[in-house]
């Protein structure tokens, strides 16, 4: 397969001869100064005779709909492939047209991507999925004990998710989170005492988690099955009012070197 679509000889308009080879797969940027043969190059001459040759395999009946393009002034030109071509002066006036609605492919890629896709976080890399409730726990409880025989200790926050990035003060959230009995609440990194009067700038966004429970143990403790048992069952409870209270998001905070695992229950 070419690897690069090579011009020879284009002299369509302004070109004075131009050899090009250009590499496939790749962003390919044209510039120069008005009148230097850039649009000659890339629609007159490439797209041109793309749209030709393209047509040109298509069965007459096909042809007599679309009508066939002059061939550009032009030696050769190899490893060519059908060509897309977008104007500057589209004839669309939607500002919200993309490449993607204006060649149609939009909707075919969003019914790809939701079929076969698999996400993956932006930060860490790890795909991200749904998972039930003993998943989440089980995953919690292995990362807890890895924690802990590694550090000799391990230090945890069970976080549910309220507010993300959002502005406002949010006094009507922290009075119910009040309420439900919770105490304290991580607002953009920090933990706070619910007891405390909570005042955030209205024009700032702001993250706020619900403090559901916190994990605080050594690797000794989790060296008898009780104690791990005990633990899970736990971890199971707090998980689940994480869960119910955020609609189904979850952070689990490792205190210490303050990263975090985000998780959504199906």
């Amino acid at each position: 397969m070419e690897q690069f679509i090579k011009i020879r000889g284009a002299r369509q308009h302004n070109l004075k001869n131009v050899d090009l080879d250009i590499p496939k797969n790749k962003l390919v940027v044209l510039t120069g100064v008005s009148g230097s043969g850039k649009s000659s190059l890339a629609f007159d001459t490439l797209y041109a005779e793309g749209q030709r040759r393209y047509v040109e395999s298509l069965s007459s009946y096909a042809r007599q709909f679309l009508g066939i393009m002059e061939k550009p002034d032009v030696d050769s030109i190899e490893g060519l492939s059908p060509a897309i071509s977008i104007d500057q002066k589209t004839t669309s006036h939607n500002p919200r047209s993309t490449v993607g609605t204006v060649t149609e492919i939009y909707d075919y890629l969003r019914l790809l991507f939701a079929r076969i896709g698999h996400p993956h976080c932006p930060v860490c890399g790890r795909e991200i999925s749904h998972q039930t409730l003993d998943q989440i726990v089980d995953q919690t409880m292995n990362l807890i004990e890895t924690t802990a025989k590694a550090d000799k200790k391990a230090w945890f926050l069970v976080l549910s998710p309220m507010v993300v990035a959002r502005k406002g003060e949010f006094s009507q959230l922290f009075e119910n989170l009040k309420s439900k009995g919770y105490r304290q609440v991580r607002i953009d990194g920090f933990i706070h005492d619910l007891s405390e009067d909570l005042i955030l700038i209205k024009t700032n966004k702001h993250t706020i988690e619900a403090v559901t429970d916190r994990v605080a143990l050594s690797a000794d403790s989790l060296k008898g099955q009780p104690s791990k048992a005990e633990l899970k069952n736990r971890l199971a409870d707090s998980i689940q009012q994480a869960l119910n209270l955020s609609e189904g998001m979850l952070v689990l905070a490792h205190v210490q070197d303050k990263e975090f695992t985000q998780y959504q229950s199906s």
